[in-house]
């Protein structure tokens, strides 16, 4: 069994940042992570507070079998989904982020203008609301997932997936902050400002 503390450790650190950014409320959102080398992940249990977690507040699940240890978060299906549609994934990150949540309502997309929201996000898909927990919006997220790190789930959430934990949870911040700068714009009544796209091919010097 590899050793597990790393991985919390940063589950745990990314609940603070998480909180302290405003992206969730009490126990809203859940976190969770790939036990490297297994078939297995951990996933927060349900009801807790994300700046509050420990170590016993994960409980373990398998990604082939798509079972989970009791007590884990109703969401654990779309971690468990996501991890079985995304072999890459070592981590995802589920919010309630309010600017995501407000353009989605407004039917707007949210608009990548600067240079990190391309390298980490690159673009950002949309999925309609289906009930917290169910098979059917965990299917949505994973399948929405495939190709693309950002997925915005209507009337309820986001999720965002990485190589890491440190780079979900970079993605689920950087997808907040082009979505507030995109109401933004919005509000000073731009509807056309956009990353240069003459650039998207060659966003890093090389």
């Amino acid at each position: 069994m590899p050793d597990l503390g790393s991985v919390v450790d940063d589950l745990i650190d990314a609940g603070r940042r998480i909180v302290a950014a405003r992206l969730v409320q009490a126990s809203g959102g859940n976190l969770s992570a790939r036990i490297p080398g297994s078939d297995q992940f951990l996933v927060t249990k349900t009801g807790r507070w994300l700046d509050e977690l420990t170590p016993e507040d994960f409980v373990t699940g398998s990604v082939s079998a798509g079972t989970v240890e009791a007590g884990a978060s109703v969401e654990w299906r779309l971690h468990q989904r996501t991890y079985a549609a995304r072999p890459d994934a070592a981590a995802v990150v589920h919010l309630h982020p309010q600017h995501a949540l407000v353009l989605a309502l407004l039917d707007e997309p949210v608009r990548l203008v600067t240079l990190d929201h391309q390298l980490y996000l690159g673009h950002v898909r949309r999925v309609p609301f289906r009930p917290a927990g169910s098979v059917e919006l965990a299917t949505y997220a994973a399948d929405a997932s495939l190709g693309c790190d950002a997925v915005i789930l209507d009337h309820h959430g986001s999720s965002t997936v990485g190589d890491s934990v440190r780079m979900a949870l970079r993605r689920a911040l950087l997808l907040e902050e082009a979505a507030a700068m995109t109401y933004r714009l919005l509000l000073a009544g731009d509807r056309d400002a956009r990353f240069p796209p003459e650039w998207l091919g060659q966003l890093l010097q090389a």
